[in-house]
């Protein structure tokens, strides 16, 4: 029977009693106890039920490998689903429900599902849930979606609050066992900046369990020194309870922190996410134990048997008063010696292997009187929902049952598994290891960068080492190397630590127990805990001709959901490579993709929720526009001024004056929230050459260019002026909605098309901000600040120059948008008040104004440049707007070129750009269709056209309009009719879409 030991519990304090509640049961525990721990202490040894079968289940593991223990946690407002009990810690007022069955979890009418096993076997919902289909609907659809899921989802809103943090170091060491430990501290000594994570909260991993020396002293004070120096280090961040979700490209790594889980009523976020940029990464994730299978091990009471060590040791809980150990490997040994050191009983250690002779841990287990059985295995468990006792037989199946062993708990080891899981995220092979029956990583075929160079490498456990001096050797190794590589030494007098603990662990490759004449009971050992994944499942894959790892496993959902792999993965490939007649190496592995392990939608969210879900964005004069009057308009997350009202005048004088004083003054113009890209690389003038319908790779330094963008159906979406840095560098400036958009777009293409292509894409948006100085009286403005040429002659329309003005460090481009004279000026984003500020100083009696995108509109409109948004809607290809000029004739290809050639985008009839003039000088609607002669099928008026965008222009002192119409260009003069919402029907006029200064003389002044 599971209870609390008068001995042991090193992470327990029984001085602090806590209260917690599980399915409404009060139950008692300690400060430093995990949930599961407290359960097994209460002897709670039924948790769960499966997801298939609604077998009953206990607690396996100890740690994030557990597959049972998934809980409900907390109320509605602060509830959990599937929380992993062994990896809770408890606290006072904690409230746990198990999942998963009803109506209780004692009774459970979903275990009728046991009797009908031999109707659901692997597979059977892609052969029952087809015919007939008329069942789907109706009878099919339901009983899934009841079925489906495993927790229940929160209702009420969460009350916690979550962040995101970045963080830069050199070494990222993940994992805060004695190897990452070392590995740390090897690389803090050379001055490299070193962030440790460790999941848990505490450090030193399995090490003070197991015992030993490192340099003289007990694993724990070699562990406590090792944490003190590294504490007092500048160079180290050290934090627990972080777990590294996943590795990514370019040394990216996200983090996953639980602040306040452990200790709800503190203040605070709950959790964390780390976004972490490492120099490179070195994983000491150690390893993961694997049980065995046999029949019926998966009953309650049957564990791994390094948890049971763990409960023994960390928190003084006994699994059971009588446990039999089943193995193939020494480490079982520990177990069964911790056990008689805390008073235990152990019947027998049931050792697969048979040896010449006893290795030393076996000499130590048959000292204390414990009976040692080789050869041997378990034919199955018996018992319902929890452990009454065992049959044994031997290894090879013959004989039967050769006797049957009283006891009420299990401990089986089926040896280890490095937690390869990190180092496989960017592509890091594995080989498979004989000597331990294991695959660990390939060193030959690391992740690397675009650079070529590694930056993920494995230490300890995780290299597939499970010695404690071997793991220290390896991580000091892992750091050293690590350290070279980045061009820093460590001191000359640096060496590892010495551990007592040598030799090596034999294991058998042993994986089905038994065999022979129990073959049968075999068929009906478990391999997936949580998805009823059964030896016989996987057997059967093979047969129906699932051969591939891959197939097999969503064939039998083997080591899904939140188990991926890390308990079933080894036994099954073994079953399959079995069935195939193939050595496990020859399956292969499935694929490890991130996270390791669930973390929260709170923790991915972080902050953007309520009011700050989509966090709007403001410019550098943000304030100023604010004080001055501003109107405010949302463009994609910008808030952008469409007016500045003075005093008591409408919006429509405010927008009336700003316009027409660009076009006689000065006007400002906040343009910092236009999109702006950094291409670099030798292909990125190839590269804008597919993505731009024009050349770019032509563009000479010091050169402007207008661009047209399309998708690869060829519709436009997006335009913007793109300036040539230098040889490989280009600024792609895009719409103000656009940045994120194109970004995204750009980086979509060089990662699944040209991949090869050596082309970096950087959104420097923020960086700067920027001011359109506009008017006749620009360039003045410019020459009283002084400090570079600004004239004609030595910055012509299209070019762009960096210099000074007004002591502010610039970048000039002699581009419009109004047809006007026109200066657009970047300066980093710190300066951009500054400058804005100097700007109306010396433009005070030039008439300078500042105008918003309302003026900003109606000043394009006048020249008949078009919009993204208004002149387009996600239809429209340029040559629908009279843009073939900005298609290039020289290319031979280009991102939507073949889809505009096909017959639809060719059609005469698709309607074209136009100007439009109301009759009567009034605004037409926008978004008014014309309408045409005759009807159609519906007994509607055909519509021949519509409205893109339309105003009242104070310089023309009429409505202005674009529209696309069919054959609109054909039609210059003509009368349409525009019925409008409010009754009235507008006529307008078919003009040339550009009403001012056609031939552009103003804005090349």
């Amino acid at each position: 029977m599971s209870t609390r030991l008068a001995t042991g519990g090193r992470l327990i304090d029984k001085s602090r009693p806590v209260k917690f509640r599980f399915n409404g049961k009060h139950m008692s525990g300690y400060a430093g106890d995990t949930l599961a721990s407290a359960l097994l202490a209460n002897d709670q040894m039924l948790v769960g039920r499966s997801f298939k079968y609604h077998r009953p289940r206990g607690i396996v593991a100890a740690g994030p490998e557990e597959p049972n223990a998934l809980m409900n946690l907390g109320r509605e407002g602060r509830f959990e689903p599937n929380a992993r009990a062994t990896t809770t810690e408890l606290f006072d007022g904690l409230r746990a429900e198990s999942q998963n069955h009803w109506p209780s979890l004692e009774f459970d009418v979903g275990a009728i599902n046991k009797h009908l096993s031999r109707f659901l076997p692997a597979g059977f919902y892609y052969k029952m849930f087809i015919h007939p289909r008329p069942f789907w609907k109706y009878i099919y659809e339901p009983i899934i979606r009841h079925s489906a899921g495993l927790g229940r989802a929160p209702k009420a809103r969460d009350e916690d609050t979550y962040e995101h943090f970045y963080a830069f170091c050199d070494v990222m060491v993940v994992g805060g066992g004695v190897a990452g430990l070392e590995a740390a501290r090897a690389a803090a000594l050379t001055g490299a900046r070193v962030m440790l994570v460790e999941q848990t909260a505490h450090w030193g991993g399995r090490a003070p369990v197991d015992g030993g020396e490192i340099d003289g002293k007990p694993v724990q004070e070699w562990i406590d020194a090792t944490l003190a120096q590294l504490a007092a280090l500048d160079n180290v961040t050290l934090r627990t309870r972080t777990m590294a979700s996943g590795v990514y490209d370019h040394g990216y790594v996200l983090g996953y922190e639980r602040l306040t889980d452990h200790a709800p009523d503190t203040d605070g976020p709950r959790h964390r996410l780390w976004r972490i940029r490492a120099g490179h990464v070195i994983t000491a994730t150690g390893a993961i134990e694997r049980p065995l299978s046999f029949a019926g091990n998966d009953i309650p009471g049957v564990m791994l048997a390094a948890a049971v060590r763990d409960y023994v040791v960390n928190f003084g809980v006994s699994v059971g008063d009588r446990t039999v150990v089943v193995t193939n490997n020494d480490d079982a040994y520990l177990t069964a010696i911790a056990l008689k050191h805390a008073g235990l009983d152990v019947p027998a250690v049931l050792d697969a292997r048979v040896l010449a002779e006893d290795s030393p841990l076996m000499t130590q287990a048959r000292a204390l009187g414990i009976r040692v059985l080789m050869g041997h295995g378990i034919s199955s468990v018996k018992g319902t929902k929890r452990v009454t006792g065992v049959a044994v037989c031997s290894q090879a199946g013959e004989g039967g049952v050769l006797e049957e062993i009283a006891c009420d708990a299990v401990a089986m080891s089926g040896g280890w598994s490095p937690v390869v899981h990190l180092w496989s995220h960017c592509g890091g092979k594995l080989t498979w290891d004989v000597d331990h029956a294991c695959f660990s990583p390939h060193p030959d075929h690391a992740p690397t960068g675009a650079d070529g160079m590694q930056f993920v490498t494995t230490a300890g456990c995780a290299s597939g080492l499970f010695q404690l001096t071997d793991v220290l050797n390896d991580a000091f190794a892992a750091a050293d190397g690590v350290v070279r590589s980045m061009g820093m030494k460590l001191p000359r007098d640096a060496k590892p630590p010495k551990s007592d603990v040598t030799g090596e662990a034999l294991m058998a490759p042993v994986w089905l127990m038994p065999q022979g004449a129990s073959a049968k009971l075999r068929e009906k050992a478990w391999l997936d805990y949580q998805n009823d994944v059964k030896v016989s499942d996987v057997r059967l894959a093979a047969q129906e001709g699932f051969v591939s790892v891959e197939h097999a496993k969503r064939y039998t959902t083997l080591g899904m959901a939140t188990d991926q792999g890390k308990l079933s993965n080894i036994n099954g490939l073994a079953v399959l490579a079995g069935a195939l007649d193939e050595d496990i190496p020859a399956v292969g592995t499935t694929t490890f993709r991130p996270p390791y392990h669930p973390i929260s939608m709170g923790a991915i969210g972080g902050e953007a929720r309520d009011e700050v879900f989509q966090p709007l964005r403001r410019t550098p004069m943000h304030d100023w526009h604010d004080a001055n009057g501003a109107e405010w308009e949302p463009v994609g997350h910008w808030r952008r001024p469409y007016a500045y009202r003075r005093g008591g005048e409408s919006t429509h004088d405010a927008v009336m004056r700003e316009t027409k004083n660009v076009r006689d003054n000065l006007g400002l113009l906040d343009a910092s929230t236009l999109g702006k890209l950094i291409v670099k690389g030798p292909d990125a003038g190839k590269f804008l050459d597919m993505l731009y319908t024009n050349m770019m790779s032509t563009l000479k330094p010091g050169k402007c260019r207008y661009g047209l963008m399309c998708n690869d159906n060829g519709f436009l979406i997006d335009d913007g002026v793109v300036a040539r840095i230098d040889d490989d560098t280009w600024l792609c400036h895009t719409t103000t909605g656009g940045a994120d958009r194109i970004h995204a777009h750009m980086e979509e293409w060089l990662q699944t098309e040209w991949w090869d292509w050596k082309v970096y894409v950087a959104n420097v948006t923020e960086q700067y901000a920027q001011v359109a100085v506009v008017g006749p009286n620009a360039r003045t403005a410019l020459e009283r600040l002084g400090g570079m040429d600004v004239s004609a002659e030595a910055l012509g329309f299209m070019e762009w120059a960096d210099g000074t003005l007004g002591g502010f460090k610039v970048r000039v481009y002699r581009i419009s948008f109004s047809g006007e004279l026109s200066f657009e000026i970047a300066v980093d984003a710190g300066q951009g008040q500054a400058f804005w500020d100097a700007l109306m100083t010396v433009g005070n009696d030039l008439g300078v104004m500042p105008y918003g995108t309302e003026a900003l509109h109606i000043l394009r409109a006048e020249k008949g440049f078009i919009m993204i948004g208004d002149e387009t809607d996600g239809t429209v290809i340029p040559q629908d707007l009279g843009l073939d000029w900005a298609l290039s004739k020289k290319k031979d290809d280009y991102l939507g070129k073949r889809a505009q050639q096909r017959s639809h985008m060719a059609d005469p009839d698709r309607w074209k750009l136009v100007g439009l003039e109301t009759t009567d000088g009034s605004t037409l609607p926008d978004g008014a269709y014309a309408v045409g002669e005759g009807t159609n099928e519906n007994g509607q008026r055909t519509m021949i056209g519509r409205v893109t965008s339309s105003y009242h222009s104070p310089n023309l002192e009429k409505g202005i309009a674009m529209g696309l119409v069919l054959h609109g260009p054909d039609r210059m003069g003509e009368v349409l009719e525009f019925p409008g919402t409010d009754g009235k029907t507008y006529k307008a006029r078919i003009v040339d879409p550009v009403f001012y200064d056609k031939e552009g003389a103003k804005q090349n002044v």
